[in-house]
Protein backbone atom coordinates (compact mmCIF):
# COMPACT_ATOMS: atom_id res chain seq x y z
CA UNK A 1 0.00 0.00 0.00
CA UNK A 2 1.49 3.59 -1.14
CA UNK A 3 4.35 1.93 -2.76
CA UNK A 4 4.96 4.86 -4.72
CA UNK A 5 4.57 8.50 -3.64
CA UNK A 6 3.95 11.74 -5.42
CA UNK A 7 7.56 12.22 -4.49
CA UNK A 8 10.22 10.33 -2.73
CA UNK A 9 13.59 10.01 -0.75
CA UNK A 10 15.54 12.74 -0.28
CA UNK A 11 13.37 15.28 -2.63
CA UNK A 12 10.17 14.74 -0.31
CA UNK A 13 12.31 15.67 2.52
CA UNK A 14 13.50 18.70 1.17
CA UNK A 15 9.95 19.18 -0.57
CA UNK A 16 8.72 18.97 3.10
CA UNK A 17 11.18 21.27 4.42
CA UNK A 18 10.69 23.97 2.26
CA UNK A 19 7.04 23.80 2.62
CA UNK A 20 7.26 24.40 6.34
CA UNK A 21 8.78 27.49 5.33
CA UNK A 22 6.44 28.67 3.13
CA UNK A 23 3.47 31.38 3.09
CA UNK A 24 0.76 29.91 4.83
CA UNK A 25 -2.73 30.53 2.43
CA UNK A 26 -5.67 28.59 1.70
CA UNK A 27 -6.98 26.50 -0.87
CA UNK A 28 -10.00 24.28 -1.72
CA UNK A 29 -11.30 20.97 -3.19
CA UNK A 30 -14.88 20.89 -4.54
CA UNK A 31 -15.20 16.85 -4.80
CA UNK A 32 -18.03 16.09 -6.88
CA UNK A 33 -20.10 12.43 -7.22
CA UNK A 34 -21.08 11.83 -10.77
CA UNK A 35 -21.35 7.80 -10.31
CA UNK A 36 -24.66 6.66 -10.47
CA UNK A 37 -24.45 5.29 -6.71
CA UNK A 38 -22.82 6.80 -3.36
CA UNK A 39 -19.62 6.60 -3.24
CA UNK A 40 -17.36 7.63 0.16
CA UNK A 41 -14.23 9.98 -0.42
CA UNK A 42 -11.56 9.56 1.75
CA UNK A 43 -8.57 11.75 2.48
CA UNK A 44 -5.49 11.31 4.09
CA UNK A 45 -2.78 14.01 5.30
CA UNK A 46 1.17 12.81 4.51
CA UNK A 47 4.16 14.63 6.19
CA UNK A 48 3.88 17.52 8.63
CA UNK A 49 1.15 19.19 6.71
CA UNK A 50 -1.60 20.65 7.88
CA UNK A 51 -4.74 18.23 8.67
CA UNK A 52 -8.32 18.72 6.57
CA UNK A 53 -11.35 18.81 8.36
CA UNK A 54 -12.96 16.08 7.36
CA UNK A 55 -10.97 12.27 6.36
CA UNK A 56 -14.23 10.77 5.24
CA UNK A 57 -17.98 11.50 4.10
CA UNK A 58 -20.89 10.52 1.90
CA UNK A 59 -21.42 11.63 -1.33
CA UNK A 60 -24.47 10.43 -2.89
CA UNK A 61 -24.80 10.89 -6.79
CA UNK A 62 -25.15 14.38 -8.29
CA UNK A 63 -23.94 15.36 -5.29
CA UNK A 64 -20.45 17.38 -4.23
CA UNK A 65 -19.32 18.83 -1.36
CA UNK A 66 -16.44 21.87 -1.14
CA UNK A 67 -13.56 21.30 1.45
CA UNK A 68 -11.22 24.53 2.55
CA UNK A 69 -7.48 23.61 3.59
CA UNK A 70 -4.66 25.63 4.90
CA UNK A 71 -1.53 25.43 2.94
CA UNK A 72 1.13 23.51 3.03
CA UNK A 73 -0.63 20.76 2.48
CA UNK A 74 0.67 17.21 0.98
CA UNK A 75 -1.60 14.30 0.72
CA UNK A 76 -4.13 11.83 -1.21
CA UNK A 77 -7.90 11.83 -1.94
CA UNK A 78 -9.84 8.67 -3.09
CA UNK A 79 -13.19 6.91 -3.28
CA UNK A 80 -14.32 3.69 -1.25
CA UNK A 81 -16.91 2.17 -2.89
CA UNK A 82 -19.65 -0.49 -1.36
CA UNK A 83 -19.29 0.61 2.30
CA UNK A 84 -21.81 -0.22 4.95
CA UNK A 85 -22.37 -0.97 8.65
CA UNK A 86 -22.16 -4.66 10.41
CA UNK A 87 -24.18 -4.98 13.27
CA UNK A 88 -21.86 -3.88 15.88
CA UNK A 89 -21.35 -0.57 13.38
CA UNK A 90 -18.12 -1.42 12.23
CA UNK A 91 -17.69 0.44 9.14
CA UNK A 92 -15.95 -1.31 5.85
CA UNK A 93 -15.82 -0.83 2.50
CA UNK A 94 -15.15 -3.70 -0.61
CA UNK A 95 -13.04 -0.91 -2.27
CA UNK A 96 -10.76 1.64 -1.08
CA UNK A 97 -11.55 0.84 2.54
CA UNK A 98 -9.09 2.72 5.11
CA UNK A 99 -9.54 -0.04 8.12
CA UNK A 100 -10.50 2.29 10.36
CA UNK A 101 -13.89 0.95 11.47
CA UNK A 102 -15.49 3.60 10.87
CA UNK A 103 -17.06 6.73 8.64
CA UNK A 104 -14.21 8.91 8.85
CA UNK A 105 -10.80 7.46 8.13
CA UNK A 106 -8.71 9.55 10.59
CA UNK A 107 -5.67 9.65 8.96
CA UNK A 108 -5.74 5.92 8.16
CA UNK A 109 -4.21 5.05 4.56
CA UNK A 110 -5.93 2.93 1.99
CA UNK A 111 -6.29 -0.55 0.81
CA UNK A 112 -5.24 -1.54 -2.70
CA UNK A 113 -6.83 -1.47 -5.52
CA UNK A 114 -7.99 1.91 -5.12
CA UNK A 115 -7.59 5.07 -7.73
CA UNK A 116 -6.03 8.13 -6.08
CA UNK A 117 -5.02 12.07 -6.63
CA UNK A 118 -2.31 13.06 -4.80
CA UNK A 119 -1.49 16.35 -3.93
CA UNK A 120 1.61 18.65 -2.55
CA UNK A 121 0.17 22.13 -2.09
CA UNK A 122 2.02 25.11 -1.44
CA UNK A 123 5.26 23.33 -1.88
CA UNK A 124 8.47 24.33 -4.08
CA UNK A 125 8.37 28.08 -4.93
CA UNK A 126 4.88 28.18 -3.95
CA UNK A 127 3.57 25.55 -6.65
CA UNK A 128 1.21 23.13 -5.93
CA UNK A 129 2.09 19.53 -7.17
CA UNK A 130 -0.37 16.93 -8.68
CA UNK A 131 -1.01 13.76 -9.94
CA UNK A 132 -3.96 10.95 -10.96
CA UNK A 133 -2.15 7.39 -10.26
CA UNK A 134 -3.55 4.50 -10.98
CA UNK A 135 -0.01 2.27 -10.16
CA UNK A 136 -1.48 0.88 -6.75
CA UNK A 137 -4.74 -0.22 -9.25
CA UNK A 138 -8.09 1.50 -9.74
CA UNK A 139 -11.72 1.04 -8.48
CA UNK A 140 -13.63 4.32 -9.86
CA UNK A 141 -12.68 6.81 -12.97
CA UNK A 142 -11.24 10.03 -11.37
CA UNK A 143 -10.29 13.55 -13.18
CA UNK A 144 -8.79 16.37 -11.36
CA UNK A 145 -9.13 19.96 -12.76
CA UNK A 146 -7.18 22.56 -12.00
CA UNK A 147 -9.18 26.69 -11.47
CA UNK A 148 -8.08 29.79 -11.13
CA UNK A 149 -3.82 29.25 -11.56
CA UNK A 150 -1.71 31.29 -13.87
CA UNK A 151 1.10 29.50 -13.48
CA UNK A 152 2.96 25.96 -13.67
CA UNK A 153 2.58 23.51 -16.34
CA UNK A 154 -1.33 22.56 -16.00
CA UNK A 155 -3.09 25.31 -17.41
CA UNK A 156 -7.39 24.36 -17.13
CA UNK A 157 -6.29 20.77 -18.45
CA UNK A 158 -7.81 17.70 -16.53
CA UNK A 159 -5.64 14.92 -15.74
CA UNK A 160 -7.07 11.61 -14.16
CA UNK A 161 -8.27 7.55 -15.22
CA UNK A 162 -11.43 8.89 -17.20
CA UNK A 163 -12.35 5.23 -18.29
CA UNK A 164 -13.79 2.28 -16.21
CA UNK A 165 -11.78 -0.09 -16.29
CA UNK A 166 -13.83 -2.47 -13.81
CA UNK A 167 -15.46 -4.18 -16.94
CA UNK A 168 -13.13 -5.00 -19.34
CA UNK A 169 -10.64 -6.08 -16.31
CA UNK A 170 -8.57 -9.19 -17.25
CA UNK A 171 -9.50 -11.81 -14.68
CA UNK A 172 -6.34 -12.46 -13.10
CA UNK A 173 -6.74 -8.92 -11.85
CA UNK A 174 -10.42 -8.71 -11.00
CA UNK A 175 -11.37 -8.25 -7.50
CA UNK A 176 -14.52 -9.55 -7.04
CA UNK A 177 -18.08 -8.31 -4.58
CA UNK A 178 -17.23 -11.91 -2.86
CA UNK A 179 -20.61 -12.05 -1.17
CA UNK A 180 -21.68 -14.34 -4.49
CA UNK A 181 -23.02 -11.52 -6.72
CA UNK A 182 -21.80 -10.44 -10.02
CA UNK A 183 -19.34 -7.73 -10.37
CA UNK A 184 -16.11 -6.59 -10.77
CA UNK A 185 -15.57 -3.74 -8.35
CA UNK A 186 -12.06 -2.95 -8.91
CA UNK A 187 -9.04 -4.06 -10.79
CA UNK A 188 -5.28 -4.61 -9.75
CA UNK A 189 -2.26 -2.82 -11.32
CA UNK A 190 0.11 -5.44 -13.08
CA UNK A 191 3.23 -3.03 -10.93
CA UNK A 192 0.56 -3.19 -7.44
CA UNK A 193 -0.10 -7.01 -8.20
CA UNK A 194 3.45 -8.19 -8.66
CA UNK A 195 3.75 -7.97 -4.79
CA UNK A 196 0.98 -10.83 -4.20
CA UNK A 197 1.77 -14.57 -4.22
CA UNK A 198 0.92 -15.05 -7.55
CA UNK A 199 4.30 -16.96 -9.52
CA UNK A 200 2.52 -16.47 -12.92
CA UNK A 201 2.95 -13.01 -13.05
CA UNK A 202 6.66 -13.07 -14.68
CA UNK A 203 7.67 -9.40 -15.94
CA UNK A 204 7.23 -9.38 -19.52
CA UNK A 205 3.73 -11.32 -18.66
CA UNK A 206 3.20 -7.96 -16.92
CA UNK A 207 4.28 -5.74 -19.43
CA UNK A 208 3.21 -7.05 -22.33
CA UNK A 209 0.04 -8.32 -21.38
CA UNK A 210 -1.56 -5.77 -18.52
CA UNK A 211 0.67 -2.79 -18.38
CA UNK A 212 -0.33 -1.45 -21.69
CA UNK A 213 -3.89 -1.85 -20.62
CA UNK A 214 -3.91 0.40 -18.03
CA UNK A 215 -1.32 2.72 -20.30
CA UNK A 216 -3.74 3.61 -22.92
CA UNK A 217 -6.84 3.52 -20.63
CA UNK A 218 -5.06 6.34 -18.23
CA UNK A 219 -2.30 8.15 -20.35
CA UNK A 220 -1.88 11.22 -18.26
CA UNK A 221 -1.86 8.98 -14.80
CA UNK A 222 1.00 7.39 -12.85
CA UNK A 223 0.32 3.78 -14.18
CA UNK A 224 3.87 2.68 -13.26
CA UNK A 225 7.08 3.37 -11.94
CA UNK A 226 8.78 6.79 -12.85
CA UNK A 227 6.07 8.48 -14.94
CA UNK A 228 6.93 11.83 -13.64
CA UNK A 229 7.34 13.75 -16.80
CA UNK A 230 3.71 12.39 -18.29
CA UNK A 231 1.90 12.41 -14.69
CA UNK A 232 2.99 14.93 -12.46
CA UNK A 233 1.68 18.55 -12.71
CA UNK A 234 2.08 22.31 -11.36
CA UNK A 235 -0.26 24.59 -10.78
CA UNK A 236 0.05 28.04 -9.01
CA UNK A 237 -3.13 28.89 -6.31
CA UNK A 238 -5.26 26.82 -7.68
CA UNK A 239 -8.59 25.32 -6.34
CA UNK A 240 -9.25 21.56 -7.52
CA UNK A 241 -12.13 20.06 -9.18
CA UNK A 242 -11.96 16.53 -8.31
CA UNK A 243 -14.78 14.04 -9.81
CA UNK A 244 -15.67 10.60 -9.87
CA UNK A 245 -17.26 8.88 -12.93
CA UNK A 246 -16.43 11.89 -15.17
CA UNK A 247 -18.65 10.79 -18.07
CA UNK A 248 -22.03 9.74 -17.25
CA UNK A 249 -21.51 6.35 -18.59
CA UNK A 250 -19.01 5.19 -16.65
CA UNK A 251 -19.34 4.22 -13.03
CA UNK A 252 -22.57 2.29 -13.37
CA UNK A 253 -22.05 -0.19 -10.85
CA UNK A 254 -24.78 -0.35 -8.83
CA UNK A 255 -25.05 -0.36 -4.65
Amino acid sequence: MGRRLLLSGTALIILLTISSLAEVRSDSFKIVNNCLRTIWPALQTTGVTGQFPTTGFALKSGESKNISILTPWNGRIWGRTHCGQDSSGNFTCLTGDCGSGALECGGVGYQPPVTLAEFGLNSFEGLDFYDVTAFDGFNLPMLVVPEGTSRGTCGTTGIGCLVDLNGPCRKLLSVTRGDGREGVVACRNPFEYKYSDTPSLSPIFRQSLYLQFFKSACPRAYTEPFDDKIAVFTCDSANYIITFCPSPNTGKTTE
